[in-house]
């Protein structure tokens, strides 16, 4: 079972963006922690970062072929991207929805996911954690489909 690890724009830059709101942790800290939860669970796990909707939307649509669900922090395409959306829901590849932060506790205009209604799910405001307990959940939703 493999899943697709996918993270949107300025993901980048964690560890050195906004530390308030974002953390410490760098994207490789916390690919390196999926990582280690997947040897745990017994699935295999591919990653790609993107500031470019047009990559993700890429991303997307290939992993129909060879991935068993997705597990996608996009960040601020969240809140705008109907194109991500769409491809999402195209491939019909299961997808959990993750964030560092709980973009319900923030500004106004990010209270708002084009992604969610779609999504089997949405965890947000654990840090890293979010990820970690997106792909328990994404991993634990398609082995029991």
């Amino acid at each position: 079972m493999k899943f697709l690890v996918l993270h949107g724009p300025n993901l980048n830059l964690l560890g050195t963006r906004e530390p308030g709101v974002y953390g410490s942790h760098t994207l490789a800290d916390i690919n390196a922690s999926l990582e280690e939860l997947s040897v745990e669970l017994g699935c295999g796990l591919s990653f790609f970062q993107s500031n470019s909707e047009g990559e993700l939307i890429d991303a997307i649509q290939n992993a129909e072929h060879g991935f068993r669900g997705i597990l996608i922090n996009p960040a601020a395409y969240t809140h705008t991207s109907i194109a991500i959306r769409d491809a999402l829901s195209a491939v019909g590849v299961p997808c959990v929805e993750v964030h560092l932060s709980n973009i319900h506790r923030r500004e106004t205009f990010r209270h708002t996911s084009m992604i969610a209604p779609i999504a089997i799910g949405q965890i947000c405001g654990f840090g890293p954690d979010s990820y970690l307990l997106g792909l328990r959940a994404l991993f634990n939703y398609v082995k029991n489909s």
